[in-house]
């Protein structure tokens, strides 16, 4: 019978600990709900973005994606964001998809511009820029590489340099 009341206790302690822990760490996450006005914006492809992530201006979260849908006319992916209505968007602001690290999330990064007129409940971001592929910049580096994957060119001009073969 005391065995049974040790791991009872045991067992209370662990999930106390566990239910500190969760607390601790949604206090410092920063999670919130933006409720705003929404925007939207055009892309060619919003690899990573997803509803939730985060939309930010100098670093700072100004929002959040809220619906990610495919255009049917022009086959552009559409994302729409809540933007925090203390945030005022001039109507030249630019929107691109950007990585937090090498290998981390990725959000929508705002450069409001100069203008004086803003971006109305509902309105459209013009200016836009789509994510950079990690994948296709390895590629183009591998194969732009001279004599990667193709033929060598031969120019029939001794080669100069600094090796062993070298002329001096």
């Amino acid at each position: 019978m005391r065995g049974n009341v040790i791991e009872t206790v045991m067992g209370g302690v662990v999930l106390l600990v566990a239910a500190v822990f969760l607390y601790f760490a949604y206090t410092t996450s920063q999670v919130r709900a933006v409720q705003g006005y929404t925007v939207m914006a055009q892309f060619d492809r919003v690899d990573g973005i997803r509803e939730g992530s985060d939309v930010r201006i100098s670093g700072i979260k100004v929002g959040s994606v809220v619906a990610q849908t495919l255009d049917p006319k022009t086959f552009l992916a559409d994302v729409q964001m809540s933007i925090d209505p203390g945030v005022k968007l001039p109507d030249d602001t630019s929107a691109a998809i950007i990585s937090a690290g090498l290998l981390g999330d990725k959000y929508m990064s705002l450069s409001p511009g100069g203008s004086d007129k803003t971006i109305p409940p509902g309105g459209r971001i013009k200016y836009t820029q789509s994510p950079v592929s990690l994948e296709n910049l390895i590629g183009q580096m591998i194969f732009s590489q001279p004599g990667a994957g193709g033929k060598k060119e031969e120019s029939g001009e001794p080669q100069t340099g600094s090796g062993a073969g070298a002329a001096k």
